[in-house]
């Protein structure tokens, strides 16, 4: 089965290749296509992101597409950063950028009221117009310094509890187990697992 995953980053589609394992998927970047339409992701939810990305992709290319948006909710600021994780110091705003501006909006906030939570969407949308859209949330504390050298974004800061590790500590395959993104796309692959076996039983 061939996906395209609306992504131009060819590390991600190398980790998600990981994560996908022993299916039998060929899973190609956005990097195979030319002349790919401008996606603005200006939806409330991260849902809503993902599959307007997905459904102009798949409408572009033919192909079945996955897409997904993912980022950090804050309790203690209403669920903020959400939807505007990527860009939440500004347009084109770096990692660095975006990780001090949340660890100052929380500066005189005591530990135990810094929960907050990493949450993905996931979509695979089919040429037909039909789609199945797949979520998780990975549960975890904002701490005042930044650990850690793996991962991107928010990782630095984000508090595992139940290792005692920030996501930027972890070894790829413990967060890969356990992270949002991780558990999102471990609910795609036994879709697609089953999907292959009717299919194959259905032959």
């Amino acid at each position: 089965m061939k996906i395209v995953f609306a992504t131009k980053n060819e590390g991600k589609v190398r980790e998600i290749n990981e994560m996908l394992g022993s299916t039998d998927i060929a899973l190609l970047s956005l990097n195979h296509f030319e002349f790919l339409p401008e996606i603005i992701e200006d939806g409330k939810t991260y849902l809503e992101n993902a599959l307007k990305k997905a459904k102009i992709i798949s409408e572009y290319t033919g192909e079945i597409v996955l897409a997904d948006d993912s980022g950090l909710q804050v309790d203690f600021l209403g669920g903020d950063p959400g939807v505007y994780s990527a860009r939440y110091a500004g347009e084109g705003a770096t990692d660095e950028e975006n990780n001090a501006k949340l660890l100052d909006k929380l500066k005189d906030v005591p530990q135990e009221k810094r929960t907050a939570s990493f949450f993905c969407a996931l979509v695979l949308y089919h040429p037909d117009g039909h789609y199945q859209s797949f979520e998780a949330r990975w549960r975890g504390l904002i701490i005042g310094e930044r650990r850690g050298t793996n991962g991107f974004g928010y990782d630095p800061i984000f508090l595992s509890t139940e290792w005692n590790k920030t996501a930027a500590e972890l070894p790829a395959d413990i967060k890969n187990t356990i992270s949002h993104r991780g558990q999102a796309f471990a609910k795609l692959k036994s879709h697609l697992n089953k999907d292959i076996k009717t299919k194959k039983v259905g032959a």
